[in-house]
């Protein structure tokens, strides 16, 4: 019997559930390799003005460790992640004091001195892999700038997302047909615009220098990307979103309020997950320069980050770094309460969540904070690196392997990390 291949978003809104859907005979075959039996998902989260040391490294090693002030506040995950210590990038001494925030994801070295050029993100390196079995292949969010720790192969930054409502809309409203006709029109237009690019630079080749030609080359790979990327985008936007029981959120205007920026963020990344909308995400929690509302704190985060060892200062900070990681506690509750049909979606994703900076008083990028959960992996304890630091790409490495990416090394690594 021949069947017709179904749209399996189409499944989505008629249902009205935010379920990714079983892999079914029936769908399109592109959109079956959207449905994998177990799809890997990532997020990457930061905090860029690090984590007071002292409040969140246990003193001990393996699992049975001793919990610290913040680690209680996710003490219920325990055997869902894995902290690390011991692990850093080299040579992140930056122009600027905090330049190691945009190397976070990458390990370039010596970040923002004459000459550097970023190089490509771990989690853009997956979303290069998955490309587009997803409406988006990569999601980069942030607090209060579109500054972010996604660069692409090239080293350009990939813009970030600062409005939960602008967020909502592009994943889960489909428009008026007079603005879908708009965006399609642009598409086309898009796609016209690489035809006379490419048109124009075939004759140019004639007439230029070998290294010339080289550079035209690697354009041409670009406007290749491009054209592919262009393709992948309109047959996208000729499927239903899908539909999710939530209503649109509302943007926080106020800079000051940080955590509830961070919060609505939180929120989004399960919707965004288990509609299988992406597979990667990573957001940057910065420094919104100004003082937080936080009950007790009368500084701003920056301020409190470089305390001098001042008690009431690190008291401030302490109230701002508890509400971070009392909304990292709730976002994985969230991804361990919700399911797709292969189960907990915590366990289908790797949630990595850390800093750039070990000791933001001191702007050293060293010993950094770094947690791991979900994602499968052995988890419930602590995993200590003595000595110098151990390359924190060697983690990165496995996070890649764990997302189907073929490779053995990535930045700095030397190998990849395995624990048990």
């Amino acid at each position: 019997m021949m069947t017709i291949p179904v749209d399996r978003r189409t499944f989505l809104r008629a249902s009205g559930v935010a379920l990714a859907l079983p892999l079914l005979e029936s769908m399109h075959p592109a959109l079956a390799r959207a449905a994998a039996a177990s799809p890997k998902r990532m997020v990457n989260i930061c905090s860029t003005l690090g984590l007071y040391s002292g409040s969140w490294f246990p003193t001990a090693a393996g699992p049975g460790y001793e919990v610290t002030e913040y680690l209680s506040l996710i003490d219920g995950h325990r055997d869902r992640y894995t902290l690390f210590s011991g692990f850093a990038h080299e040579e992140q001494s930056g122009r600027q004091p905090h330049n190691s925030e945009i190397t976070w994801l990458t390990a370039a070295r010596r970040p923002g001195m004459d000459g550097f050029r970023n190089t490509i993100s771990v989690d853009q390196v997956v979303s290069n892999h998955l490309g587009y079995v997803t409406r988006f292949p990569s999601v980069v969010l942030a607090t209060v700038t579109p500054q972010s720790q996604s660069f692409t192969r090239s080293g350009a930054m990939v813009p970030a997302e600062t409005s939960a409502a602008e967020l909502f809309r592009k994943m889960f409203l489909q428009g008026t047909p007079e603005e879908v006709a708009r965006e399609a029109q642009s598409l086309n237009d898009g796609g016209s615009i690489l035809d006379r690019l490419k048109s124009q630079t075939t004759s140019l080749r004639r007439r230029v220098s070998a290294g010339d030609q080289q550079k035209l080359d690697a354009y041409f790979d670009a406007v290749r990307t491009a054209e592919e990327d262009l393709a992948e985008v309109k047959a996208w936007q000729q499927r239903p979103k899908p539909v999710v029981d939530a209503t649109l959120p509302t943007d926080i205007p106020n800079p000051a309020d940080l955590i509830g920026r961070v919060k609505a963020m939180f929120h989004m990344i399960p919707l965004i997950l288990e509609t299988d909308s992406s597979r990667v995400i990573s957001m940057m929690i910065q420094d919104h320069g100004v003082v937080p509302q936080v009950s007790g704190v009368t500084s701003d985060q920056h301020s409190l980050s470089h305390h001098g060892q001042d008690d009431a200062k690190i008291a401030q900070l302490k109230k701002v770094e508890v509400e971070i990681v009392t909304a990292l506690n709730d976002l994985l509750t969230q991804l361990r309460e919700r399911s797709d049909t292969n189960g907990s979606l915590l366990d289908q994703t790797t949630v990595l969540f850390g800093s750039n900076l070990g000791n933001a008083n001191a702007h050293t990028a060293t010993d950094l904070p770094v947690l791991v959960a979900g994602g499968g992996f052995s988890h419930g304890q602590h995993i200590v690196h003595e000595g110098d630091n151990a390359p924190l790409c060697n983690l990165f490495v496995t996070m890649l392997q764990d997302m189907g990416v073929e490779t053995d090394t990535f930045g700095q690594s030397t190998g990849a990390l395995t624990w048990g």
